[in-house]
C-alpha cells in the first residue's frame, strides 16, 4: 500500500504529538526540531508544522501565513465510535458536533489541540 502524506499546521507541535500518539495511536517517526514532527499510522504519514517552521510554515509571497483550522480533514476509521469519543472527551478534546448518523455509518469531527479537524468514522455494519 502506498503511503499517504498529510500536513497540518499546528500551534504547538508537542501538544499535537500527544493528541495523535496517545489518543489516536500514531507513532512518532521523526522530531528533528521543536517546530516539526512526522508521525504515522498504517499508510498515513502525518507531518506537523508550527507556523514559521521549515518551508511549509513560512509566510507566503502575498503576506499570508499558514494557520491551523478549516474544514479539510482526513478520515480515521474506528471500530467503536462511542468508546473513542468517550476516551477523547476524558482527555479534554473538543468536538464540532455530536455523533452524526449517515447512510454509510456514524461520524464525528474532533479537533486536534490546534483546531485541525479529524473525522472519526464507524462504518455501518451488516
Amino acid at each position: 500500500m502506498d503511503t499517504v502524506n498529510v500536513r497540518y499546521i499546528v500551534n504547538d507541535v508537542e501538544a499535537a504529538i500527544e493528541f495523535y500518539r496517545d489518543a489516536l495511536g500514531f507513532s512518532v517517526d521523526v522530531q528533528p526540531a521543536p517546530g516539526f514532527a512526522a508521525l504515522s499510522r498504517g499508510a498515513l504519514r502525518l507531518y506537523l508544522n508550527a507556523p514559521g517552521a521549515g518551508g511549509a510554515g513560512q509566510t507566503l509571497g502575498d503576506g499570508g501565513t499558514p494557520a491551523p483550522g478549516g474544514w479539510n480533514r482526513f478520515q480515521f476509521v474506528v471500530d467503536d465510535l462511542d468508546a473513542t469519543v468517550e476516551d477523547l472527551r476524558g482527555r479534554g478534546s473538543s468536538f464540532r458536533s455530536e455523533i452524526i448518523q449517515g447512510n454509510g455509518g456514524r461520524q464525528v469531527l474532533v479537533d486536534d489541540p490546534s483546531g485541525n479537524p479529524v473525522e472519526l468514522f464507524e462504518p455501518k455494519r451488516g
